[in-house]
């Protein structure tokens, strides 16, 4: 981001299935690899440093999101695949948080099937994006760093 010289820690966690972005219905998630979306982000944002996680399992999208706690954390970008319509475990994590999160789907979640419509993370996100593909991503990080305020534990 030009003209912008801030330093700032951003954790990127994706959830269930991302890891098969670009091979996962195209037609949906578009033709980009996860690997791709991490490179655009770093490339892109050359003042942020950013600390990537994917995993299937529930357990671990919770201890990389408390990982956060009591270190130099300034934000969180999440996209929580399937567990963001039914995880209340992971809501609870976010909740608990003192940094804000943005919730990110590639799709838009509001035109596909009902149970994906309702998300029980975004309440307790600072934002949700949905529909906007592998953009969203930059779009949360857009919203962290315009919006960058202390992490509330300092």
């Amino acid at each position: 981001m030009a003209g912008i010289n801030i330093y700032m820690n951003i954790l990127v966690i994706n959830g269930p299935n991302l890891n098969l972005l670009g091979m996962r219905e195209p037609a949906i998630y578009g033709s980009q690899t996860l690997a791709d979306i991490e490179h655009e982000l770093t490339a892109r944002y050359t003042d942020v440093r950013f600390t990537f996680f994917q995993s299937n399992h529930e357990g671990a999208i919770i201890d990389a999101l408390q990982s956060t706690i009591g270190k130099d954390f300034h934000g969180i970008v999440i996209n929580a695949g399937a567990f963001t319509h039914y995880s209340y475990a992971i809501r609870d994590a976010i909740a608990m948080l003192m940094i804000p999160a943005v919730e990110v789907h590639i799709s838009n979640i509001h035109l596909r099937e009902e149970f994906r419509r309702h998300s029980v993370t975004a309440p307790v996100c600072a934002a949700q994006l949905s529909g906007f593909g592998s953009d969203g991503y930059s779009l949360a990080i857009e919203m962290l760093l315009k919006n960058n305020q202390p992490p509330k534990n300092n």
